[in-house]
């Protein structure tokens, strides 16, 4: 049974409220196990999630092991091409399929009574089963329970719930000022995967705003200095700014790397920083894409991939040691970048849990994207049918009142009223 009041409006009064007389969120949102629960049932497992990489699952027969709210979900190629998603339970008495990531030979075994299953899902071995008929059995009846999956760029996308939107209604207008990038194209060369001691709202939340910059990340400061962020948002379900230029700073890091080709003017020169909510942040810069997928496992605890993707003409090794040294060097710079946000954010967390101070304002220039995903995170809470849901809008086209921020000096076209 829910916790009442967290699916009710006057717990969200500060929230709804603008950036301008709005307040953070509740301290109980990044502590209470009831809220956790609830979150977990009203938020994840029914949002487009995302579990993984496209470059994951290139191989036939990959499997993928992933949580999803309280559920767990495999995620698998077929051999006709199709990426599927199923409940992670055998239809005979439940058992759990697989535990970790891996690869299965056209089969799907159940571990305990080896019932097997095609990588479409469907019951194709009982063992021994028919030794004494059941007439009532049909195994077309039997296959595993799909769930609905779907991929943009190079993410896989999991909703549990047949009510949210579409995939391409939740992202609004992302893959239009992405589509430049091709990023379907790129590859996936290096993974880390993290255990934070933080709430997972306060490590997207941390990503959102750039107030912590200057003190935080000295070094990205140099290439993505705070003068020259600007907004990057429209409608859709992500809160999104730009680093327009993007600069090579004192070591050039950020720029060592082969840019992808076909770029226009606006994105071979800017920084894309994307909060996709709930569960995923991506960083598109022009030679590069860095992708953080987080995973709540407790109010106080989140699993963290950090994932590394190249345009697919970069050259990362065999013909060039140097370009396989600049990556080197760039994979360090973001290991370095997000271990400075790790460790601010469990100091964030344990001032939450042992300080649990009323939230106070938000800074309405650096901020705004917090307000946006405050209310995002309410609306899942309080409305019960997500079927007509509608994404918050964005900024509108050629509008320069955004708070504070400076004016893009080169704005993607899709921003030019």
């Amino acid at each position: 049974m829910y916790h009442e009041r967290f699916c009710e409006e006057p717990f969200w009064q500060g929230t709804r409220s603008s950036v301008f007389t709005g307040t953070g969120l509740h301290p109980d949102a990044y502590t209470n196990t009831e809220f956790f629960e609830v979150e977990q049932d009203r938020l994840y497992e029914r949002a487009w999630v995302v579990v993984g990489c496209v470059p994951e699952v290139a191989d036939v027969g990959r499997l993928l092991v992933r949580r999803v709210g309280q559920r767990s979900v495999i995620v698998v190629r077929g051999a006709d091409g199709k990426v599927r998603a199923f409940l992670n339970s055998c239809r005979h008495r439940g058992t759990e399929l697989a535990e970790a990531d891996c690869s299965v030979n056209g089969t799907i075994r159940c571990p305990y009574h080896r019932w097997g299953y095609g990588l479409d899902g469907q019951l194709r071995a009982t063992p021994f089963f028919d030794e004494v008929e059941r007439p009532d059995f049909d195994r077309a009846n039997f296959g595993l329970f799909e769930v609905r999956v779907a991929t943009w760029g190079p993410l896989i996308f999991v909703c549990l719930s047949d009510a949210t939107p579409p995939l391409l209604a939740w992202l609004g207008d992302l893959p239009q000022r992405l589509a430049g990038y091709k990023l379907d194209e790129w590859s996936l060369r290096r993974e880390q995967t993290l255990e934070i001691e933080a709430n997972w709202k306060l490590i997207t939340e941390n990503y959102q705003e750039y107030y912590h910059l200057t003190w935080i990340h000295p070094e990205l400061s140099k290439v993505s200095r705070v003068e020259d962020h600007s907004r990057f948002q429209g409608p859709g379900m992500y809160v999104g700014q730009t680093t327009t230029p993007v600069s090579s700073g004192d070591n050039g890091i950020w720029l060592s790397l082969p840019q992808a080709g076909d770029l226009d003017g606006s994105d071979s020169v800017s920084g894309r920083h994307i909060a996709l909510f709930p569960n995923v942040m991506m960083s598109v810069l022009p030679n590069h894409l860095a992708v953080l997928r987080i995973e709540p496992t407790a109010p106080g605890h989140t699993r963290e991939t950090l994932s590394l993707l190249l345009p697919p003409d970069a050259v990362t090794g065999g013909e060039s040691s140097v370009a396989q040294a600049d990556f080197d060097e760039t994979a360090a710079f973001w290991i370095d970048l997000n271990s400075e946000d790790i460790d601010i954010c469990e100091r964030g967390q344990r001032g939450l849990s042992r300080g649990a101070v009323p939230p106070g304002p938000l800074a309405p220039r650096f901020e705004e994207p917090l307000n946006r995903f405050h209310n995002m995170v309410a609306d899942m809470f309080c409305v019960d049918d997500l079927a007509g849901y509608l994404p918050p809008r964005g900024d509108c086209p050629g509008d320069d009142e955004r708070y504070g921020t400076s004016t893009n000096p080169n704005p993607p076209s899709i921003d030019v009223g």
